[in-house]
Order: structure tokens, then C-alpha cells, then sequence
């Protein structure tokens, strides 16, 4: 979590991208954390006994990722601006920095795994694929995997004997075990069934006492390496475990409806388990108690949990947030978290949830309304990304200074989002982005008719995946649309797919039934620059010169079109990734599109000074 720092506090905006604090294994007051140093994140450690804290990194593009291990040494990836890099530790106290393990290749991070002994392994993902490193920090490393064709590191097992590497959920190899020698001990498919993996019990305590006997759902015990799994079957979620010798097991009495994620509490021999379920935009948590057999709601506040990790003192800290509260970092015992932000936001808006009929359900879509005028109000269809993402109740800065600029804004959680269970994220009944621009439009005539929004000041706004659906929703119904903003967005797929990234390429394949050379009319169909010539409302593309996600090459394809077309448009371009760790170029975005849309959408007296957390998520 970042947060204002008083040596900035003239400024009117900060950084609020919510990442939980990492506590350290050895002492819980000892943390570390993702903070804001004047409009960028960087690393932080903090000492909660004392109150101390001291900035470690400092780089001109920001630093996102942070861990500690048992010898409380700080870990951090130092990344460029591409996003290559390699992992870099300091200890807790201060003093020099130090490559984390020497001879590993520089790449973008793919999992890091830390254990008790002090072995390490360290996921790198480059061109050629996966490659996984173990050693000890400030050692060097040795590769037990390379050239994988995409995965991520899951865990390293306490003792160092085993690996766990995550591959496309719905794949052959959605989880492969292996030996630090590289001997592929067992592989999990997710063919069918689609499978994660979510990490190794903590040490076993040793114990005179005798090993569980078998049956179900084996609790860790002395010597037993135990892999924490979830798996989708028969529409529902389940928990499970992974042994050697024994394989899966799923837990029959720990399973559920929407997308569920989980946690080993800490602590050699823990038996509980920390869930995360994510239920029509909002969060719910639960204990498992793997001994017991006994599933426990945790109470939290209704709205969002982004995140949520036990600590090692037992606590439970976790990041909440509601559609007008900014993301906070909160523990259940009520302890002090570092990283607070300071701001207080006064109300600035009405919310409802809407439920518009649709051919696989209803759909739900968080309406946030401005609280000084009357309806109806001119529109903004704010899109999701993703696509296995969804709309929270959360606060988006976005919908802040859309609702206090006059417009009414519609989040819609159109097929193919998560939280509303498997049958709901796989229905692409109408094609990919065609199944959602319908559902799009289904929510959109419902606002219409109940007058919310007003006919002819209807606009779209979407980052990534979302600026793919606004683009491909402003081509192939440009009658319904009157301004659209698409950042960073998929604009050509094919192009696109030969740009990108092995991991992501592995997606496209699953999600259109083959490669473009296999499939080429599937990913006509579903390309925003087959219909581009049609668009005929203002359009406001932004994108990122050094994105690896959606890569620029296809930006100027889709952008070739529009000018072959004689498409009015305006282009705006940043030097950064897909991702970016710097708040100027979030509130110069911002800026832009509610300028661009105030001119677009009639009547709505528009606000482009900075406001309070201009940082999207």
C-alpha cells in the first residue's frame, strides 16, 4: 500500500496502488512494504516496536516488488523500464546492496520462493520462456528449469526438496512438481478441470507423537511436504492437497461457488488455511481448519479485500476498500500497518447495484451516481479489464472524478468476469468481446430506461482488456456510443499475438482455439480493427510505448486503419509499460479522458485539476 509522505504534502495527488505489507518471519513488527516517494512507489521497512522506517530503493521509474526472508534481508526487483531486471536483497537495518543470487539471467519476475534454511529459488521469465534458479542469497545460482514454454514459480518446499511451477490453469501442465535436479516428480493437469497451485505447507514441527493416519485431507505433519491446491469441478471451487505418494486430494467439505483463493497460516506444522472468495464484487474470508474439517467465516467489513495475508503472530492483515473508501491496509487485531494513507474523502456519490436480465443471467453492474444533481446524467460505461477480472464495491479514483464531474458511471461485470462462478467466466455464447459488447449494451439500455442516463451523452472508458471491449463496442454498435476512451488497449489481435509475450500467447491460443496462422477468422472477428472504419464518435486512444502486454506494434496497426478510414481520433502516448509505478502518468491520463469526455458527452461541467488519489488500480 502507498501512501502520501510528508516531505510531499503540497501535492495534491499520491500513488494508491494497494499491495499488502510482507512481515518478517523472524519478528511480525518488522515489516516491509510498497510505499510512495514523491508520485512513485518504492520499498520501505518499518519497525513497528519503534516506529522506524527507512526508504530503500529509490529509482527514477519506481519499485513494486518487495519480500523478506528468515535473516530479515530485504528482497526487491530491480526492474528497467522494459521491465527486465533481477532480484536484489539488503539487510533489514541498512548497509549495501547485493545481487540476490549471481549468474541468473535478467528478465521480468516469475516467482520468488524463500525458505527457513535459507535456500532460495527465483522464477525468470524472458523470450525463450521459463527459467527457474535456486541457491543462497548472495551465492550463485543453479538452473533447474529453462526454456519452459510459460509458468510461473509457485513454492519451494521448506526443506528445498521440491518445486512447484504453475502453468495456464486450463493446461496439461497447470502445476508441475520437480526436484531440485530438475526430475519432474508428478504433473497436475487442468485439462477439464482447471487447477492452481497456491503454495507449500510451512516447516512440519518435529513430534514424538505419531504421523496421521490416512484418509482424507492430510493436515502437515512431521516430514510431509503438503502442496495447498484449488481445483474447478462440477461448477464449484475446491480446495485441496497435493502429496507425494498419495497425489490430490480434494477436501470435500471446503468448496465453493465463485473464485476462491487461499493461504497457509504460518507457523511450523500450521494446519489452517486463509481463503479470499470473491462473490458478485465483493469479498468474503474464511479459516480452514484442515485437522477439524471445519470451515470458519472471518468477519470483515462488506465491500472489497484485494488482498489478504495471516501474519505470523496469528493476526490476519488484509486491504479493504468500498466504492468511497480508498484501499486500506487493516489486520483483525487492530495493530498499526505501515503505508496509511492520510487521505479522508468526503461522500461524493450515491451507488446501487443494477441486475439487468441477459441470456446466461443476469448481469451486475455497480452504478455510482453524482449526489448534488438530478438524473438523468450523462453516462460513462467505465470497463473492466482482464478479462478474468470483475468490478468491485472498491473505490476507483476514477469513478470519483467521473461522479464529481456530472457524469453517472456504470461498472458491468459482463460474461467472462470472475466472482460470478465457472459458467459465467467461460460464456462466450456471441465470440470473444462480441459476448461482452452484448452485455455492455444490455446494461446501457437499462440505465437508459430508467433514467439514469440521458440518450446522446453515452460514453465508453476502459483500460487493457477493457480498452479492447470499448474500442471493439465503439466499431460494431456506433450508434449507441458518443465518445469512447480506450487505454493501453488489445486494438489488433493478430498482431498483437505476434508481439507479445510467450505467457500471453499461450491465452490467446487457449481463449480463440489456435494462433492466428490456425485460426485467422477467429481473430478477425474478434478484433476492434476489422471495425474500426465504422467508428463514428470522438475516440481517445492512449498507449504505452514500451507495453509488452499490448505491445505498441499493434497499436499502429489498429491506429492505420483508423486513418485509412478518415477516423477522427486523438493520440496520446506514454514512455512506460503496461503497468506503470509513477502517479504523473496515471493523473495526466486522467486528465486527458475527463477532458476528452466532457467535450464528448453534453453537459457535464468537467473537473481536470487533480484530485485526491488520481491512481488507477
Amino acid at each position: 500500500m502507498t501512501r502520501p509522505r510528508p516531505k510531499a504534502a503540497t501535492r495534491a495527488y499520491g500513488v494508491y496502488r494497494p499491495v499488502l505489507p510482507v512481515t518478517s518471519p523472524r519478528n511480525p513488527d518488522r515489516m516491509v512494504y510498497t510505499g510512495d516517494a514523491d508520485g512513485r512507489c518504492e520499498i520501505f521497512a518499518w519497525d513497528r516496536s519503534t516506529g522506524a522506517e527507512r526508504q530503500l530503493t529509490d529509482r527514477p521509474h519506481g519499485t513494486l516488488l518487495c519480500a523478506i526472508d528468515d535473516d530479515e534481508a530485504v528482497w526487491w526487483f530491480d526492474e528497467d523500464r522494459d521491465g527486465s531486471g533481477g532480484w536484489r536483497t539488503q539487510d533489514f537495518d541498512g548497509g549495501p546492496d547485493r545481487p540476490a543470487l549471481a549468474g541468473v539471467e535478467h528478465g521480468q519476475p516469475a516467482g520468488l520462493a524463500l525458505t527457513a534454511g535459507g535456500t532460495v529459488a527465483i522464477g525468470i521469465r524472458r523470450p525463450g520462456g521459463l527459467s527457474v534458479h535456486m541457491g543462497r542469497r548472495g551465492g550463485r545460482g543453479t538452473a533447474v528449469l529453462r526454456g519452459a514454454d510459460s509458468g510461473t514459480l509457485c513454492d519451494l518446499a521448506p526443506d528445498g526438496g521440491l518445486l512447484a511451477v504453475s502453468g495456464p490453469a486450463h493446461s496439461a501442465r497447470a502445476v508441475t512438481l520437480l526436484t531440485p535436479d530438475g526430475t519432474t516428480v508428478a504433473v497436475l493437469s487442468g485439462t477439464g478441470e482447471r487447477t492452481w497451485a497456491l503454495g507449500f505447507a510451512p516447516v512440519p514441527a518435529p513430534s514424538p507423537g505419531p504421523t496421521p493416519v490416512p484418509g482424507p485431507a492430510p493436515a502437515p505433519g512431521p516430514g510431509r511436504t503438503l502442496l495447498l491446491v484449488m481445483r474447478e469441478r462440477a461448477g464449484r471451487y475446491h480446495l485441496g492437497t497435493w502429496a507425494p505418494g498419495r497425489g490430490l486430494e480434494l477436501l470435500p467439505w471446503c468448496s465453493f461457488d465463485t473464485e476462491t483463493t487461499a493461504r497457509w497460516y504460518p507457523g511450523p506444522g500450521s494446519a489452517r488455511v486463509l481463503l479470499r472468495q470473491d462473490r458478485h464484487g465483493r469479498s468474503r474470508l474464511f479459516t480452514a481448519d484442515l485437522d477439524r474439517r471445519a470451515l470458519t467465516p472471518v468477519p470483515t467489513p462488506e465491500g472489497s479485500i484485494l488482498d489478504a495475508a495471516p501474519a505470523a503472530d496469528g493476526d490476519v492483515h488484509f486491504i479493504w476498500t468500498d466504492a468511497v473508501n480508498v484501499p486500506r491496509a487493516l489486520s483483525l487485531s487492530g495493530a498499526p500497518l505501515p503505508g496509511q494513507s492520510q487521505w479522508r474523502l468526503p461522500r461524493f456519490g450515491h451507488r446501487r447495484d443494477l441486475w439487468t436480465p441477459g441470456p446466461d443471467g443476469p448481469v451486475h453492474t455497480f452504478v455510482t451516481t453524482p449526489a448534488d444533481r438530478p438524473a438523468p446524467y450523462p453516462l460513462v460505461l467505465l470497463v473492466h479489464g482482464g478479462p478474468a477480472d470483475h468490478d468491485r464495491d472498491a473505490y476507483d479514483p476514477m469513478v470519483q472524478a467521473l461522479v464529481c464531474s456530472g457524469f453517472a458511471v456504470a461498472r458491468v461485470n459482463y460474461r467472462g468476469s470472475t466472482g460470478y462462478g465457472p459458467r459465467w467466466r467461460s460464456a462466450h455464447s456471441e465470440g470473444v468481446g462480441h459476448t461482452q459488447v452484448a452485455d455492455l449494451v444490455r446494461a446501457r439500455a437499462e440505465l437508459l430506461d430508467r433514467g439514469i442516463g440521458r440518450e446522446g451523452a453515452v460514453g465508453l472508458c476502459g483500460t487493457s482488456w477493457g480498452g479492447y471491449l470499448t474500442l471493439l463496442a465503439m466499431g460494431t454498435r456506433p450508434d449507441l456510443w458518443n465518445a469512447g476512451v480506450a487505454v493501453k488497449p488489445l486494438a489488433d489481435c493478430a498482431t498483437a499475438f505476434r508481439h507479445s509475450t510467450p505467457a500471453l500467447q499461450a491465452l490467446d491460443t487457449a481463449l480463440f482455439g489456435g494462433t492466428p496462422d490456425q485460426v485467422p477468422d477467429a481473430y478477425a472477428h474478434a478484433s476492434p480493427s476489422s471495425y474500426a472504419a465504422a467508428i463514428r464518435s470522438p475516440l481517445l486512444i492512449v498507449a504505452a510505448r514500451r507495453d509488452a502486454k499490448c505491445p505498441p506494434e499493434q497499436i499502429e496497426a489498429y491506429l492505420a486503419v483508423l486513418r485509412a478510414g478518415g477516423v477522427a481520433h486523438e493520440l496520446m502516448w506514454l514512455d512506460s509499460g503496461h503497468d506503470g509505478y509513477d502517479g504523473a502518468d496515471h493523473l495526466a491520463v486522467i486528465q486527458r479522458s475527463l477532458s476528452f469526455l466532457g467535450r464528448g458527452l453534453p453537459s457535464a461541467p468537467v473537473q481536470v485539476g487533480p484530485s485526491p488519489n488520481p491512481e488507477r488500480r
